[in-house]
Order: C-alpha cells, then structure tokens, then sequence
C-alpha cells in the first residue's frame, strides 16, 4: 500500500503549533476592506486555532 499524500491546499492554509494543535487564518480579509471597520481588519489578521470539531478532518488531510 502506498503512503497517502497530503492535500496541498491544505499544507498552504494550515501549520501545526508546537504542542500539536492547528493554527488557521480569518477569511474575508482580502478583498472589499472599505466597508469593513479598522477593528474587524486588525481582528481579521490575527491568526486562531482550528476548531476541535474540524481537527480530525484537518489532519486527514494533512495525513500527519
């Protein structure tokens, strides 16, 4: 059985912290910024963590 690849639109969007958890960014930061206010953009840089509803699924598809 070969070994199983990892999605690669997952490797760009996701990184594993040190102590195994996932780090994601915020969407609707790239575009249509006018409208939004300066706390919702800064808020909107920071990174999070990814939600532990979806961390089984995220780390599927990082096959790690």
């Amino acid at each position: 059985m070969p070994k199983m690849k990892s999605k690669s639109a997952a490797k760009k969007r996701f990184t594993t912290t040190g102590t195994g958890k996932l780090k994601r960014k915020h969407a609707y930061h790239s575009h249509i910024l006018t409208k939004k206010s300066n706390k919702r953009k800064r808020n909107l840089g920071y990174t999070t963590l990814v939600d532990t509803a979806d961390v089984k699924a995220v780390k599927l598809m990082l096959a790690c």
